[in-house]
C-alpha cells in the first residue's frame, strides 16, 4: 500500500522534499490505521472485559496520536533554513520521536499499573472469535506497519520512523502475549489476563525506552557512525596530496543536514595554491558524496626529511606503548644547541583510565629516555 501511494503522490521532487513528502506520507497511513485498531480492539474489549485487549486498544490510540507528532515534526524539519537557524530545522525531528517515545513510556507505566490491579483482583474475560479474529488482524496490521516503517526509515535515514518501527513491532508482540492469554483461558480455563498485560507493559516500556535513546543521542551529540568516519577518510586519503587527517569533527543538525570539518597534513614544501585548489576539491567531493558541507584546515609537515621521519615513527611506537589506540600528528623538530625539541599532539580515546596530565607526562618521560630530546606535546580526544 504505501509504495501505491508513494508511486502516485511522490513524484519529481528533490531529496529534502522526497523525504519530508515520504514521512508525511508514512505518518497519515499510520494515523489512519492505529485509529482503525483502536476501534476494532475497544469493540473487542467491551466484549471480552479484557483489561489487556483495552489496555492494547489505548496503545494504539496513543499510537495514532504519537503518528501525529511525527508528521508535525517532519512537517516543521522540512522547513527551509532561515536567518535565525542557518542549519535548518532538522533537529525537530529529533525532538518529535522523542515526545513518542515519552508517549510510549506513560502509556507502558500505565498499563503496568492497570495489570497489576487486574492480577490482584481478577476478572472474568470472555472468549470469543469475533474478539480473537481482531486480535489477529491487529498482529498482521502492526507487523506491516514495523516492515514499512523500517524500510521507509532506512531509505531516508528517519530515528522517529525508525522509533514508530520499533513501537509497531513491540505492539504486534504485545497483542500476541493478549491472544495467548484468551486462548489459554478459553482452552485451559485459566485466567492469565493480569499477567499477560504486565508482559505487554514490559514490552511497551523497552520499546519507549529503545525510541528514546535512538532519537535522544543526536540531541545530546552522539558519536558519528563509525562507517560514515570511514567513508570520509577514504575519500579524503584518496588524493595523493593528503599525508594524514585529524581533528575530524561531525555536526550533526538533522537527518541529510550534516557539517563535517577536519584538518589535513600536507607537504610544507608544495605549491600554496595548487594545495588550495586540491582541497577544494576535495570539499567539493565530500558534498557531492556524502550530502555534507565540509571545512578542511591545512596543516604543513614536512614530507622529505628523512631524519625527521625516523623520528615520528620512534614516537608513534613511544605513544603505542601506553596505549596502542592513540596517534599522533603536526609532528616537527626544531634543534637547539643543548637538546631537539619534538612538537606534536597526541590523540587519545575518551575512555583511557588516565587523565590528559597523566597521558602528557608519560609521553615526556618516554621521549626524554631517548637522550637529548624533549616532548612539547598538546594532548587532544577524539571526536569520532
Amino acid at each position: 500500500m504505501i509504495t501505491l501511494l508513494s508511486n502516485i503522490f511522490i513524484k519529481n521532487k528533490d531529496e529534502a522534499e522526497c523525504r519530508k513528502a515520504y514521512g508525511t506520507l508514512c505518518s497519515i497511513v499510520g494515523i489512519c490505521l492505529n485509529v482503525l485498531l483502536f476501534a476494532g480492539k475497544y469493540i473487542a474489549g467491551v466484549i471480552s472485559g479484557s483489561v489487556a485487549i483495552m489496555a492494547d486498544a489505548f496503545n494504539n490510540l496513543s499510537d495514532a496520536g504519537s503518528s501525529f507528532i511525527t508528521l508535525v515534526g517532519f512537517l516543521f524539519a522540512g522547513k527551509k533554513p532561515d536567518p535565525g537557524h542557518p542549519f535548518g530545522h532538522g533537529r525537530f525531528e529529533y525532538i518529535s520521536g522523542f515526545i513518542v517515545s515519552i508517549a510510549i513510556l506513560l502509556m507502558g507505566f500505565e498499563l503496568l499499573r492497570d495489570s497489576i490491579s487486574k492480577i490482584i483482583h481478577p476478572e472474568p474475560v470472555d472468549t470469543g472469535i469475533l474478539a480473537m479474529v481482531i486480535l489477529l488482524v491487529s498482529i498482521l496490521v502492526k507487523l506491516y506497519m514495523a516492515f514499512y516503517n523500517r524500510r521507509i526509515g532506512k531509505r531516508i535515514g528517519s530515528a522517529a520512523m525508525q522509533a514508530t518501527a520499533v513501537d509497531s513491532l513491540s505492539d504486534s508482540a504485545a497483542t500476541t502475549v493478549v491472544l495467548v492469554a484468551m486462548l489459554v483461558m478459553r482452552y485451559a480455563g485459566v485466567n492469565i489476563d493480569g499477567f499477560c498485560g504486565v508482559l505487554v507493559a514490559i514490552f511497551i516500556l523497552y520499546a519507549g525506552y529503545s525510541a528514546a535513546k535512538d532519537t535522544l543521542d543526536p540531541l545530546l551529540g552522539s558519536a558519528p557512525d563509525p562507517e560514515f568516519v570511514k567513508q570520509i577518510q577514504e575519500i579524503v586519503m584518496s588524493h595523493d596530496l593528503i599525508q594524514g587527517i585529524h581533528d575530524l569533527i561531525v555536526h550533526d543538525y538533522g537527518p541529510g543536514r550534516c557539517m563535517i570539518s577536519l584538518h589535513a597534513e600536507v607537504p610544507g614544501d608544495h605549491n600554496i595554491f595548487e594545495i588550495h585548489d586540491m582541497i577544494d576539491h576535495v570539499e567539493r567531493e565530500l558534498h557531492e558524496k556524502l550530502f555534507c558541507e565540509a571545512v578542511i584546515h591545512m596543516d604543513p609537515i614536512e614530507t622529505d626529511n628523512e631524519e625527521v621521519a625516523r623520528m615520528r615513527e620512534v614516537v608513534v611506537g613511544l605513544v603505542k606503548q601506553i596505549d596502542s589506540r592513540m596517534t599522533i600528528h603536526d609532528f616537527r623538530m626544531v634543534t637547539g644547541p643543548t637538546h631537539t625539541n619534538l612538537i606534536f599532539d597526541v590523540v587519545a580515546p575518551y575512555d583511557m583510565e588516565i587523565d590528559s596530565k597523566e597521558i602528557k607526562e608519560k609521553v615526556q618521560q618516554q621521549v626524554g629516555n631517548l637522550g637529548s630530546y624533549y616532548a612539547v606535546v598538546e594532548i587532544d580526544r577524539s571526536y569520532t
